[in-house]
């Protein structure tokens, strides 16, 4: 779950590191009676989690309260990527003098968490990596050992640093750490992190993407669980059900039991040339009314022509998993052809109660996967009649 910038910058502080002052708004009044509080220029960015926004003009500077109203008044309820801004972050304007990177993240193919760390802050990290990557200090953290004052100090060695400085910057990848491992995320990423002419080093953008999986253990995040501002209205649905779900573009609905068992029907489909809407994962040991809510749910999507219902029995029976697609087929308001795989406990049921309601059932999945897309070929053409 991404969290926004001033809900990054919230915890941020808590941990000691310093933020710029500010206040959300969610009105142009409001913009304008914080810039009047602050009594400085001040900047209004866009409250959205998509990255970018810089770039697509959701972060404005304006130098009064007259001019944050206006500005406020052209960005709220306008669209970033799609995503409509409601709330904006108004922040006093730092005076800069150097623009540094920080992040903490995991990296999947070492299998633990690398701490970055940059003085070409302010510019994506993938630029620089790609053009300077002597620019960019690494250190792979040992989860038993953890990130260590020595680790984040030897961090700083590639760079021409004050000692003070230094120090400051190495407490601030400290502090990341201590953040990442406290609220279980999977991002944490300061850019820029910024040297101000005071002294101080402050987060002027701040990023914190947490593990949904984690999300039980801070219980202040429930509600955020629940929704996303860059679901599709499927995937906002879907995720209040509790299903692991994802739209895709095409027109061939997937329904299977475990992530890499879908991701191989989604490839499969591909390859012999489908186009798969969705991905949709009802889990192990799924029940009969979640499978029958997984299929009306999948049936519901306009795009989809047909469905491919592919099923590992194990700890999932066969026979519940038949008649749950037989209830959601028959409860659907929109009836869209399905073909189903199954093997394993109770298969031979399965198959019955399938075949006694007149649902295409194969053996193997690539028999399936071209069944199903000749069955999509062949309602696509009567559509077109």
């Amino acid at each position: 779950m991404k969290l926004y910038e001033y809900e990054a910058k919230t915890i941020l502080q808590k941990h000691g590191i310093l933020i710029p002052q500010g206040k959300t708004a969610r009105t142009p009044d409001e913009a304008a009676d914080i810039a009047i509080e602050l009594g400085k220029p001040v900047f209004l960015k866009s409250q959205v989690t998509v990255s970018g926004r810089g770039k697509a003009g959701g972060i404005l500077p304006a130098d009064n309260a007259d001019e944050a109203r206006i500005i406020a008044a052209r960005l709220i309820g306008s669209k970033i990527k799609e995503i409509q801004v409601n709330t904006l972050l108004v922040e006093e304007k730092l005076d800069l003098k150097e623009q540094l990177y920080a992040s903490v993240t995991i990296d999947r193919q070492e299998k633990c968490f690398v701490m970055l760390a940059s003085t070409c802050g302010g510019v994506d990290i993938e630029e620089v990596a790609e053009n300077s990557p002597e620019q960019i200090s690494r250190f792979y953290i040992d989860p038993l050992k953890g990130f260590t004052e020595d680790g984040a100090a030897g961090m700083m060695n590639p760079f021409q640093l004050s000692k003070e400085d230094a120090e400051k910057f190495a407490s601030v990848l400290m502090t990341l750490y201590r953040v990442v491992i406290e609220y279980d995320a999977e991002l944490v990423e300061l850019n820029p992190l910024v040297k101000t002419v005071s002294g101080n080093f402050m987060a002027a953008d701040a990023r914190i993407t947490l593990d949904d999986n984690a999300l039980f253990r801070h219980p202040e995040f429930t509600e955020r669980s629940l929704t996303r501002e860059e679901d599709t209205p499927m995937e906002s649905e879907a995720r209040k059900r509790k299903y692991s779900y994802v739209d895709l573009d095409g027109d061939i609905g997937i329904i299977g039991n475990g992530a890499g068992l879908v991701m191989a029907t989604v490839d499969t489909v591909q390859i012999f040339g489908g186009r798969p809407a969705n991905f949709l994962d009802i889990g192990g040991g799924a029940q009969i009314d979640v499978i029958k809510d997984g299929v009306m749910l999948v049936m519901s999507k306009p795009e989809v022509r047909a469905v491919f219902i592919n099923i590992l029995g194990g700890i999932t029976r066969c026979d519940a998993v038949a008649t749950g697609v037989v209830e959601g087929f028959k409860a659907a308001p929109i009836k869209k052809p399905v073909v189903v795989r199954m093997m394993g406990t109770n298969e031979v049921e399965g198959q019955n109660i399938l075949r006694r309601n007149g649902i295409d059932y194969y053996p193997d999945m690539e028999r399936a996967a071209k069944a199903v897309i000749r069955i999509q070929e062949e309602t696509l053409e009567c559509h077109y009649r």
